[in-house]
């Protein structure tokens, strides 16, 4: 006689996935979408740097913005003196002259 077996009592097989999807979420909601519009922010900020703003670059460097090119600025930080930086060694900006 053929044993009878309790199909109708298994989980649906979709319901292993939910745990998974909701792990997703929580880590895109928490990690992917702030990091992204934090970057969409500096990218924004860069985008918007002009002659005469007061800026700090990644490496601790406090200087004025003289000149801007495609990829880099030219930024006086003492008198006589200009280096040329990448736009992406901006970290911050600490003062925006007039605009």
């Amino acid at each position: 006689m053929p044993e009878a077996t309790s199909v109708g009592n298994a989980p649906p097989p979709w319901l292993s996935v939910v745990p998974l999807a909701l792990v997703f979420l929580v880590f895109y909601m928490l990690l992917i979408r702030p990091q992204r519009k934090q970057e969409a922010e500096r990218k924004s900020m860069i985008e918007k740097l002009k002659k005469n703003d007061e800026i700090v670059t990644i490496g601790g460097v406090h200087g004025t913005v003289v000149g801007v090119k495609e990829k880099t600025f030219l930024v006086r930080i003492d008198d006589n003196v200009k280096v040329e930086v990448d736009k992406t060694a901006v970290a911050s900006v600490t003062k925006v002259q007039g605009g």
